[in-house]
């Protein structure tokens, strides 16, 4: 009853991760980007690769929880979930360490994790399943339904197929993923969400961080960590003549207060002269704007075509945003973050639709243009 019941939970779980990244397998690549940029492994060579990558480690995921759930191969099920749990959590560790990725990804945009957490998560997976391993080593040839030494069980076929029938499931939501968009979006900047609410929101109830100072006292050779309250109000650390001195680049920011947690924070508009027009396109009656968080790589043709489309609506403020400020012709260039255009829609380029800060329609530039 136990084993059955850890088992099941321990499936379930990865069954929900890997599903969770397989409906926005693009977004999943883009993590996986951040692990092989320079800050982290200094990998880039395997950057074209992550989309790729990101396929095989869903695929295994979702794959081994189906078969951990129907109980097949259990002992190749386990000893692979066991070596995935050892790799997701080399990841999660060097993240959490060296704080280089501060969201692994493990839960797509459904459920943020920090790295500390996912760390966490991924020693808490890893002894449950040698627990089951342990737990169900009497059973290992039971269970191996095409074994050479015990013969198909009736209900293998029925299991297999469920896992056949799994599997179109997934390589349907993968792909619509891929050339579209993700068919279930868990994104902040999902369609009907009001950005105009969310940055109140987020206004209202800010994150709160504070400087903490590496003080050393120049006599005694005490260190101390001091918050930037306390150093204004103890004149001896500033005070003529102290003894105390800052010690350069040891000083810390530490988050003392949580605030709403929102990746609408990062939505920031500016000319390609410096100046925020944010609230110009939240406050519009209704904005039309082309994003493209890789313009280098999107065809000029392609662009010419959506601009084209763009301006037929004579009535919407009209914005092309990049992160280079020439990459548009014929509607006004301006300048957004890369990552945070990741973070709104996964297609290159894309068409957002917003009346009055709310988002009405989004769509990947091809199909805007049909």
């Amino acid at each position: 009853m136990i084993k059955g019941l850890l088992r099941i939970v321990i499936a379930i779980i990865f069954i929900l991760s890997g599903f969770v990244k397989a409906v926005d397998l693009v977004g999943f690549s883009f993590k996986m980007e951040e692990y092989f940029a320079p800050p982290v492994f200094n990998m880039p060579f395997l950057e074209k690769f992550a989309l790729l990558f990101s396929v095989i480690m869903v695929v295994l995921e979702l794959w081994l929880g189906l078969m951990l759930l129907l109980k097949l191969k259990l002992k190749f099920t386990l000893s692979a979930l066991i070596a995935l749990c050892i790799f997701f959590g080399f990841l999660t560790f060097y993240s959490a360490y060296f704080n280089v990725v501060t969201d692994c990804g493990c839960f797509g945009d459904a459920i943020k994790f920090t790295p500390w957490q996912s760390f966490i998560k991924d020693i808490i997976l890893l002894i449950g399943l040698i627990i089951v391993f342990i737990l169900y080593r009497n059973e290992f040839q039971k269970t191996d339904e095409y074994s050479d030494r015990q013969p198909k069980r009736s209900d293998a076929k029925i299991k297999y197929g469920v896992l056949g029938i799994s599997s179109l499931v997934l390589i349907y939501f993968m792909t619509m993923g891929i050339v579209d968009e993700p068919l279930i979006d868990f994104r902040d900047y999902k369609i009907g969400t009001d950005l105009n609410a969310e940055k109140k929101k987020i206004a209202a109830n800010p994150f709160v961080y504070k400087s903490f100072y590496s003080m050393k006292n120049e006599r005694t050779k005490e260190v101390r960590k001091v918050n930037q309250d306390d150093y204004i109000k103890n004149t001896e650390y500033w005070a003529e003549n102290t003894p105390w001195k800052i010690e350069e680049n040891k000083n810390e920011s530490v988050l003392v207060k949580e605030g709403y947690k929102s990746e609408i924070a990062k939505f920031k508009i500016e000319d390609p002269s410096g100046n925020d027009i944010t609230k110009e396109i939240l406050n519009a009656p209704e904005a039309v704007i082309i994003f493209s968080y890789q313009p280098h790589d999107v065809s000029p043709e392609l662009l010419k075509q959506v601009e084209t489309k763009v301006n037929l609506n004579k009535n919407a403020v009209k914005y092309g945003i990049s992160t280079i400020p020439t990459t548009f012709k014929t509607v006004k260039n301006a300048m957004m973050d890369g990552t945070a255009i990741k973070t709104i829609a996964r297609s290159n380029p894309f068409v957002l639709t917003l009346k009055n800060g709310k988002i009405t329609d989004k769509k990947p530039a091809k199909n805007y243009i049909k």
